[in-house]
């Protein structure tokens, strides 16, 4: 009877673990089958669940163009772990059926449901291709799928086994078309139809004209997609927004990376006792997404004076200091803008107050949240002040203006309007009693005891003799001590100007420094290294216009570059030269056939700087 009471204790102690554990945990109901799977070749669809479900919940999908040759098995099972002292204890049910596909063609799995304490929950539905008949082999499309070779098969034929469209790089973009300050969304995702086994190379673009945020992809997971027709894996692999900064078309360069396949073939050495055995091959397989263009929109004309750059749709709301103050007393006035949009290029509105307030520096606090859908939040202004002059003022409203995309059309706000009354100062301080009209310096009160104006009548004072303090020769050496030090100081004052004025010192190296960067790139030319040749001339060509036109480099672009070689009164040809050259060595950077002649390009970006620096000095 003992025994049996301490078997009916664990027994209720390890079902109320199992159930704790359980609940505790993430409730997660999930789907899963090949990719591709042949003609009249069976196959397993497994549904899978990490809790015990309600009897009898399970509902599955009607299997529509399948045929259900077995099913539903269900199977479950209890894993329990201990860790450091704490233990973990894991519930399963699986839900398995055996299909099989009589026709070619794309077809879906639908969605699964089932109820875990009341509450239901779905799986995905699984796309699955549905190809030719292959001799009672897979087509191995399907991530870990083997593909057997025969002993005559070499490398070659091994690496043949991953098609080119078995693995792709895409870049997608929530939109094509926006506004200069308005954000999109581009995702490069990642296409597999083998077993990659890791990642080698990767590199993203710069995003040249935009600023870029980068987004959490974390929680992306794992999905399954048709794409051209086939099923493949998908992956998130980087995800960001974007936000233009100049309008105009520009380009999203393409990413890359190489991935690394794995292989499984038979192994040429047969065991006797073991049978034929399996070789793993590592294939790794260089991808690219593709290059995409943006049109940016510039924002329309006439803007309010308010408007400071912000795109979005936003509110406004503020907590006004009270109506009645004393004299020499400190408030705030409180603006806070909240909304979705640019938040992060949002500056303070003008809060603009009258000439005997003082404004102290502009606090700011802020909650912003990025998420796929853009950036939104809020971000406070807090104006303090204190009001030195007593009298009723009218100070007019902070006014905030953005542009809505969706509208198209600029959008102002206004906090209400502020009238404040200021009391004479009940701590004892004499306020400043100001009029309308301009008042002299006898009019302004005694602000304290400790400050008086200097006697205003002629005191008719007189020296008693002329000693050589005063004298002729003294004021004689005087003023020419004091005429060359003034001569030294301004010298030395002219020479450390122009010492810290960076853009100068800069502009008159700029030349140097690019004839430097024509030397390497001569070098690479000489030793036919094509990649570094290009990449030494774009930046000998891009850090003079830098340099020599005070360009900082987050502003760089051809037609900034233009505008600046316009302004100075060089011929529109010498621009479209720049252009054509700094576009020809982009494009033969990476391009497998060389376009031009090294030495041309060289000749030419050369001849280019000489031409820029003569038509200067004139």
């Amino acid at each position: 009877m003992r025994d049996f009471v301490l078997k009916t204790a664990c027994a209720v102690i390890l079902t109320f673990a199992i159930f704790s554990a359980t609940a505790a945990g993430k409730i997660v109901f999930e789907a899963s089958s090949p990719l591709t799977v042949a003609v009249g070749e069976p196959f397993r669809v497994e549904f899978r669940l990490n809790a015990n479900p309600d009897e009898g919940t399970f509902s599955a999908p009607q299997f529509e163009g399948f045929e259900v040759l077995a099913g539903p098995s269900v199977s479950t099972g209890t894993s329990w772990s201990s860790i450091n002292g704490k233990s973990t204890t894991t519930v399963s049910t699986t839900y398995t059926y055996v299909l099989l596909a009589q026709s070619e063609g794309n077809l879906t799995i639908g969605s699964a449901s089932i109820r875990v304490d009341g509450q239901t929950h779905q799986t995905k539905t699984l796309p699955v291709e549905i190809v030719k008949e292959t001799g009672g082999q897979s087509s191995g499309g399907a991530p870990g799928a083997e593909r057997g070779t025969s002993d005559g098969e070499d490398r070659a034929s091994v690496e043949n086994q991953i098609a080119k469209d078995d693995i792709l790089l895409r870049t997608i973009v929530s939109r094509t078309s926006v506004y200069k300050g308005e954000p999109l969304r581009v995702t490069f995702k990642l296409y597999v139809r083998a077993n990659v086994v890791g990642f080698e190379g990767v590199k993203f673009p710069s995003f040249n004209g935009f600023w870029a945020q980068e987004l959490n992809v974390d929680n992306s997971g794992h999905n399954r997609e048709t794409f051209n027709g086939k099923v493949y894996d998908t992956q998130v692999a980087r995800e960001f927004l974007l936000y233009p900064q100049q309008a105009g078309t520009l380009v999203i360069d393409p990413a890359e990376l190489t991935a690394v396949a794995q292989v499984v073939v038979q192994s040429r050495n047969y065991d006797p006792f073991f049978g034929p055995g399996h070789e793993v091959y590592n294939v790794p397989r260089k991808v690219q997404s593709q290059r995409l263009s943006i049109t940016v929109k510039p924002l329309p004309a006439g803007a309010p004076a308010s408007f400071s750059g912000a795109v979005g749709n936003f509110k406004m709301s503020a907590v006004l200091p009270p109506d009645h103050l004393a004299a020499n007393s400190a408030a705030t006035c409180t603006v806070k803008i909240s909304g979705m949009g640019n938040l992060t290029f949002v500056q303070a509105p003008k809060l603009t107050l009258p000439a005997s307030f003082e404004l102290y520096n502009v606090k700011t606090t802020e909650s912003i949240n990025t998420s796929a859908a853009g950036v939104s939040g809020y971000r406070q202004f807090e104006y303090p002040f204190i009001a030195r002059a007593e009298g009723v003022y009218d100070i007019e409203p902070v006014e905030f203006s953005y542009f809505d995309p969706e509208k198209d059309e600029y959008v102002s706000l206004h906090t209400k309007p502020m009238s404040l009354d200021i009391a004479p100062d009940t701590a004892g301080g004499e306020a400043v009693v100001m009029s309308s009209r301009g008042m002299s310096k006898e009019e302004v009160r005694m602000l304290g005891q400790d400050i008086r104006f200097i006697k205003m009548n002629n005191p008719h004072l007189k020296a008693d003799r002329e000693p050589f303090l005063f004298s002729t020769l003294y004021w004689t050496l005087l003023g020419g001590v004091l005429v060359l030090f003034g001569g030294s100081y301004v010298l030395l004052r002219k020479r450390i100007r122009e010492s810290q004025n960076v853009a100068l010192v800069k502009g008159r190296r700029a030349n140097k420094v690019a004839i430097q960067r024509f030397r390497a790139a001569r070098k690479y030319m000489e030793q036919g290294n094509r990649h570094a040749f290009y990449e030494e001339m774009l930046r000998a060509l891009w850090g003079y216009m830098s340099d020599k036109f005070n360009i900082p480099v987050s502003n760089l672009t051809k037609e900034n570059v233009r505008e600046e070689l316009h302004k100075r009164g060089i011929a529109a040809e010498e621009s479209q030269r720049f252009t054509s050259i700094v576009t020809l060595c982009d494009e033969a950077q990476y391009s497998p056939v060389e376009s031009a002649q090294m030495s041309d390009v060289y000749a030419e970006g050369v001849d280019f700087i000489s031409r820029i620096e003569s038509a200067i000095k004139r």
